[in-house]
């Protein structure tokens, strides 16, 4: 990976979340008609959720909701959007230094350990309330 980003060490973009309540149609939409390639999937339904590779390492991620789950109507059905890192910490700790409120302090998340899969995680909100996830990962 080239490394331009003289802040945040590897960053660059991981993956955008979804919500979606037609959970099946969903994934083979992307799985099938786009050709994804699921990586990790977890959960069970109503709560399911996965990565699929878009094709160039980059991710889509899916998490499946009740359609009511929306707490606006109307509210567009993007959950996050995530940054890669080689420290995961260190972004946190930038993003808090410029502002940012951390919702989600540096974890290792159980989902992708379980599968044998290191990552590392967090999550800030941004200045309009927009959720950025970074993730660390050696093997996503």
């Amino acid at each position: 990976m080239k490394d331009t980003n003289p802040l945040i060490g590897g960053c660059g973009f991981h993956h955008i979340a979804i919500r979606t309540n037609k959970w099946d149609v969903s994934r083979n939409f992307y799985m099938v008609a786009l050709g994804f390639k699921e990586r990790v999937q977890w959960g069970d339904a109503p709560a399911r959720a996965c990565l699929l590779d878009v094709g160039d390492g980059n991710y889509l991620e899916i998490f499946e909701r009740p359609a009511d789950d929306n707490p606006v109507k109307g509210e567009s059905n993007l959950l996050h959007w995530c940054l890669r890192t080689r420290n995961c910490d260190e972004a946190t700790e930038i993003a808090r230094a410029a502002g940012a409120e951390v919702t989600v302090e540096p974890t290792v998340p159980g989902v992708f350990t379980e599968r044998g899969l290191k990552t590392r995680i967090s999550f800030v909100k941004g200045p309009d309330g927009e959720i950025l996830e970074f993730f660390e990962s050696e093997d996503l």
